[in-house]
């Protein structure tokens, strides 16, 4: 049976989240029910988010994004790509930094470097917080699942999901907290294979264990 990851101190971390859409305010519920302090942020103001804090509790709290990301000792940026250039970049510093982020240039628009396979989203974030430490997470799953699919460590057929950095402690980091929440970690490699997890290759969406997801990642093409 896989021995579970130590886990990180929740009375002593807590978690910035900067973006309340689907995933944002998933993760807000998933990680205050195992004990983490939130606070939250979105583009529209800390009082457009009360009812979500009404309804997670008192370990959830709203901010501004640059009180998210001061008061984070773990960030996560859950933003469109095309709103990466507003992240705070100082208030991150040296702080391991979450990426949620898929490329959709219907939303997005055309970005010509990611079409010609030439970087990756999450390098895109790197370069926007090169003082910060950026790790691939939770973007090849729906949100709705994160707070449904985990299960505990050895389980059987037990759901991965995936992550990459170009910073094992992000890797680390991220390991243990996917555990937290009830899922392995299958670790692509550094940012610039963080290809491998997004939209349109069979690493991404559906519901993978680690050694499925591990094939699925090597048989990926880097521009599908």
């Amino acid at each position: 049976m896989p021995e579970r990851a130590p886990r990180l101190a929740p009375h002593m971390t807590t978690i910035g989240i900067i973006g309340a859409g689907h995933i944002g305010s998933q993760l807000a519920r998933a990680f205050t029910g195992v004990g983490y302090d939130v606070v939250i942020a979105n583009s529209r103001g800390p009082e457009t988010l009360k009812d979500l804090v009404d309804e997670v509790g008192p370990k959830l709290r709203a901010a501004t994004a640059e009180e998210a990301a001061e008061a984070a000792d773990i960030a996560v940026v859950t933003v469109p790509l095309k709103a990466i250039g507003a992240i705070p970049v100082e208030p991150l510093a040296g702080k391991i930094v979450l990426d949620t982020n898929n490329y959709y240039f219907e939303r997005d628009g055309h970005i010509e470097a990611l079409d010609r396979g030439e970087t990756t989203t999450s390098q895109l974030l790197q370069d926007h917080l090169p003082t910060s430490k950026v790790v691939k997470a939770f973007n090849n799953i729906l949100s709705s699942q994160i707070t449904t699919d985990g299960s505990p460590a050895g389980t059987p057929n037990r759901r991965a999901l995936g992550t990459a950095s170009d910073f094992p402690e992000a890797v680390e980091t991220m390991t243990r907290l996917y555990d937290e929440l009830g899922f392995d970690t299958v670790n692509a490699g550094p940012l610039s294979e963080s290809w491998r997890l997004e939209r349109d290759r069979p690493g991404y969406g559906q519901r993978q264990t680690a050694e499925e997801m591990r094939e699925n990642l090597a048989r990926a093409n880097r521009l599908p």
